[in-house]
């Protein structure tokens, strides 16, 4: 089959690679009919290559038509309509029986220390091949794939993966009040979402991103926007009569604009062999802390900064002196998809598609376009805010 795969840093292509087969009873095969390429899968693509081996099929955004299942599969069948959670879990642990599915007992990485399974994700998260391809292995089939209907479009269903949870654990993270005001950083994909699903809960929304086109698209869903000019936390505390937002979403994490010395470190960790790299990135890693640190300025007192942008850095400086001041209470953490899928499908279903799920997709194209999509996307070229490729 033909699938996306890392060939080393700024470098995907589209390759033959093999069909994935039933490997454990409770797997399930799915041909893909949609694959998301994430902001997440940028980190890959520019920083984590020292976690990478050449080859790898990413790609964490997935649906499809299941084709094949194994005898241990009782609730999946061929031939149903599914969306595949980025993250792998088995629904039954001490971990998942509390919501939280990215700490899997049965898939957690123990040897790196880390969570669960992810698909199209490193070797620290289990090295499963991702669905930027025209097939998908996915294991704990009856768990993990979400059974849905086939009268509306894939785009309706297709953020149920990964973006729409993520976005939606970050603003019940962010522990409004009913009358509070939600601040969000960065418009990407998650941040779109995340400024719409506070405005559908009932709260003022106001957010910073510097690209013109991403501001557009939020102000269309009655979101308040800022650029990063000027001082950027004066100006939402001037908005919130000068306290701040109560919560604030960090849709951004470690590629903020600004320190670009930070930028260079990272990327010259990268080109280190892997062995020095790994070390480096797990002892001494540092982020583009701009975004996080805005967040910790911008809260008001006593408010809660919800990070939702993947951050990596071992090392990163912490003001806790502000934090400590100010009473910030901070959430964080890979999203627990499965733990919200059942709040957020009658949404994806609804007639009126009240979180926009048909109103974020700026580049739809084939498999065979994906490398140049990437750059794309990573680069904000061409109005790009999220990519959905169709293998």
């Amino acid at each position: 089959m033909r699938a996306l795969t890392w060939q080393g840093t700024e470098h995907v292509s589209v390759e033959e690679v093999s069909d994935p087969v039933i490997q454990e009873p409770t797997d399930a095969v799915i041909r893909v009919t949609s694959a998301a390429i994430c902001g997440s899968d940028l980190h890959l693509y520019d920083l984590l290559g020292p976690f990478l081996a050449k080859g790898d099929v990413l790609g964490h955004e997935t649906m499809g038509v299941v084709e094949e299942v194994g005898a241990g599969v009782t609730r999946v069948r061929v031939g149903d309509r599914v969306v595949i959670p980025f993250v792998i879990a088995c629904g039954a642990c001490f971990m998942c029986k509390r919501g939280l599915h990215t700490q899997c007992e049965t898939t957690q990485q123990r040897e790196h220390g880390t969570g669960a399974a992810l698909y199209g994700y490193t070797e620290l998260y289990g090295e499963v091949p991702g669905g930027q391809a025209e097939r998908m292995r996915v294991p704990l089939a009856d768990f993990n794939a979400t059974v849905i209907g086939t009268d509306l479009p894939d785009l309706r269903y297709l953020f149920l993966s990964d973006i729409l949870p993520t976005a939606w654990q970050g603003v019940a993270y962010a522990d409004l009040p009913d009358d509070g005001v939600l601040g969000v950083l960065g418009l990407g994909p998650v941040g779109q979402f995340a400024a719409r699903i506070g405005k559908h809960l009932g709260h003022r929304v106001v957010a910073v991103d510097p690209v013109p086109e991403r501001r557009a698209l939020a102000e269309r869903w009655g979101v308040e926007t800022f650029d990063l000019d000027g001082d950027v936390v004066e100006r939402l505390r001037s908005a919130t009569d000068g306290r701040g937002p109560d919560g604030v979403v960090d849709a951004v994490g470690m590629e903020a604009h600004g320190q670009g010395g930070i930028g260079l470190a990272q990327k010259a960790v990268g080109l280190l062999p892997d062995p020095l790299a790994q070390k480096a990135m797990t002892t001494a890693g540092i982020d583009r802390l701009t975004g996080m640190h805005t967040a910790f300025d911008a809260v008001r007192r006593g408010g809660t900064v919800s990070l939702s942008g993947v951050y990596v850095g071992t090392a990163d400086p912490t003001p806790f002196m502000t934090l400590f001041d100010k009473q910030v209470t901070i959430r964080m953490g890979q999203c627990n998809v499965q733990r919200w899928r059942d709040e957020l499908l009658p949404l994806v279903e609804d007639e009126s598609d009240p979180l926009g799920t048909m109103d974020l997709v700026t580049h739809e194209a084939g498999l065979d376009r994906a490398p140049e999509l990437y750059r794309t996307f990573r680069d904000k070229e061409d109005g790009c805010i999220k990519v959905v490729l169709h293998p």
